[in-house]
């Protein structure tokens, strides 16, 4: 049973027909307990963005899936249970500083991030690629033939844009900067159009 059937069935043992209210109180107190006991192997929180609402994952170590809204929220969390374990709870203690960070990003406010990163879902060339990543700078781009070289195989200008495209950090870890050789945009986890409009958002920034 996952945390938050726990939650509904600890409070309706309790209470035989328990408000909403009931539950949401108990939910942040038991949410909150269990990030401080470090019990819970992912917690996450779901917020508004200028491109849709955004999952912010993190476990212990740090912020590890960014997703949007167009994956599947529901899938995300599935394959995070499926990856990483099943103790995964809605908390925000973990992933409140990432949401401050992203809401000042999409602001303007914000050039570059300041986050703990738990990167365990890339691995290999793909893991050599995303940490590369971050080396391009806020308003300017690079292209995957680019990138694949700066990662050791300047060869592997395909799986460096699979990489790019499986990012699973996006916007913190920015993919979003890494065009093809036209400068056309290429794929990204929140659509072409919204990798070229933050593009457009960082060069007239």
């Amino acid at each position: 049973m996952n945390p938050e059937a726990v939650i509904r069935s600890t409070l309706e043992s309790a209470v035989p027909e328990p408000r909403e209210s009931d539950l949401r109180v108990l939910h942040t107190h038991l949410a909150t307990r269990a990030e401080r006991e470090d019990i819970l192997d992912v917690t996450y929180q779901v917020v508004d963005s200028p491109h849709g609402r955004l999952l912010l994952a993190a476990t212990a170590a740090g912020l590890v899936r960014v997703a949007f809204e167009r994956e599947d929220h529901d899938v995300v969390l599935a394959s995070l249970v499926d990856t990483i374990g099943p103790r995964i709870l809605a908390a925000d203690e973990r992933t409140r500083e990432a949401a401050r960070q992203i809401e000042e990003y999409f602001a303007g406010q914000r050039r570059e991030f300041e986050l703990d990163l738990d990167l365990r879902l890339v691995t290999g060339f793909r893991r050599t690629v995303v940490g590369h990543l971050a080396d391009i700078p806020y308003g300017s781009t690079a292209t995957y033939a680019a990138v694949a070289k700066a990662a050791g195989n300047p060869g592997a200008v395909r799986a460096a844009g699979s990489a790019c495209s499986h990012n699973p950090i996006p916007i913190v870890v920015p993919c979003h900067r890494v065009v093809r050789s036209d400068g056309s945009p290429g794929n990204y986890l929140g659509g072409t159009e919204t990798k070229a409009a933050m593009l457009r958002m960082e060069a007239v920034a």
